[in-house]
């Protein structure tokens, strides 16, 4: 997922500043200048408009916020979310403030607190990073005794109405960012914690694409672990139906295939609608790629139908590149199993000549896809003559 932005008019594509773009050198010295005004103790009216100021220098563009806030505290919620989006700016950030993160966690999972969604999608932004993300694991281990710091996040952001004032929705990609650290990673597959089923229902989340895209992204890095995927597919999580559901379209299969589906993607709803995020579906593919590097975990997939999902939805695929993971998808369930010792696909050692090789036929595949179509002549009567 993208990164977070606050404001109305936020573009997909990107951050493009109105004007000339102000070099981060130029922007640093700024802020500097006006760190005076910004201080607790200072004037209500000068800090008002020494946040504006920032706000306006670095956040008028296409996706940061242009209009009046009414307090400078959501000035300045807005205008931090927006520095924490250049990250040229996390380390002077983190070296200025070393308990910022601290803080945010704090703001983020206070149930009170106005600007708690802001605080989550600074912390969005810094974790992306690997730096960051390690420093907010720290924090998240040492937040609060007794409950830690990541079962907090996951309560927060798996309870609605957990802050009735602040949707929470990027906690989802700030757990996402986390789950690329193995640590996180075995907390989330921790079966006695059962956070990936808590996670599941949100794979279908209706009003955020990016709560749900957080999630996805979640549930995809905790599939790398391949110990695990015994695990994810039995019956103690069943994570597969949550992966093809958002999928699947309104396709009516004949009742012997409809047998082979999971109850849960049988007979569905002529009015069903796929997921219309692109990134997301394509994230749901990938998971399901990773859970298929095991011979049985490949055998699972198959014996629950997978392939009629993904092939009705290869051939809806609007989007080259989420089509083309399909595809690679599908071979590898109607494909020969692998030569005896290669089982394990996440354990197979591709040699860099070769992986060069597969990289550029990639390269040319997509290049090939995206070149536009010619249409053919319409074919004429025999013996008409050309006008």
């Amino acid at each position: 997922m993208g990164e977070a932005k606050t404001g109305t008019g936020a573009s997909a594509d990107g951050l493009v500043p109105a004007g000339s773009p102000m070099p981060e050198a130029g922007l640093e010295t700024e802020v500097a200048k006006l760190l005076p005004f910004l201080e607790p103790g200072a004037r209500a009216d000068l800090q008002a408009k020494a946040v504006r100021h920032v706000l306006a220098r670095r956040c008028c563009g296409a996706g940061r916020p242009g209009g009046r806030a009414p307090a400078p505290a959501r000035d300045a919620a807005h205008a931090l979310v927006n520095l924490a989006a250049e990250p040229g700016l996390h380390e002077p950030l983190l070296e200025a403030e070393p308990a910022l993160l601290a803080r945010l966690l704090g703001r983020a999972l206070d149930p009170e607190w106005p600007w708690a969604e802001e605080a989550a999608a600074v912390l969005a932004n810094l974790s992306r990073e690997p730096a960051p993300c390690a420093a907010l694991m720290a924090a998240l281990a040492t937040e609060e005794p007794g409950e830690s710091g990541l079962e907090r996040l996951v309560r927060a952001l798996c309870t609605p109405d957990y802050n009735a004032r602040a949707p929470l929705h990027y906690l989802g990609p700030v757990l996402s960012n986390l789950s690329q650290r193995p640590a996180a990673r075995t907390f989330l597959l921790d079966p006695e914690r059962c956070v990936v089923q808590r996670l599941l229902p949100l794979t279908q989340f209706a009003d955020s694409s990016v709560r749900r895209g957080g999630v996805v992204g979640t549930l995809r890095n905790c599939c790398f672990e391949h110990r695990h995927h015994e695990w994810l597919l039995g019956p103690q999580v069943d994570i597969l139906p949550f992966l093809l559901l958002p999928l699947a379209g309104p396709e009516d299969f004949s009742e012997e295939e409809m047998e082979r589906l999971p109850v849960d993607l049988q007979y569905l709803p002529p009015d069903k609608q796929r997921e219309p995020d692109a990134d997301i579906r394509k994230m749901l593919i990938e998971a399901i790629m990773l859970l298929t590097a095991t011979a049985p975990g490949r055998q699972q997939v198959r014996n629950q139908g997978a392939y009629l999902i993904l092939r009705e939805l290869h051939s809806w695929e609007p989007e080259p590149d989420v089509q083309v993971t399909c595809e690679k998808l599908i071979q590898v369930l109607i494909g020969d199993e692998p030569e005896p010792g290669m089982e394990n696909l996440l354990e197979v050692q591709v040699p860099e000549d070769v992986e060069r090789q597969l990289q550029q036929l990639d390269q040319q595949e997509q290049h090939t896809r995206e070149q536009p179509e010619e249409l053919a002549p319409e074919p004429q009567a025999e013996g008409a003559t050309p006008t």
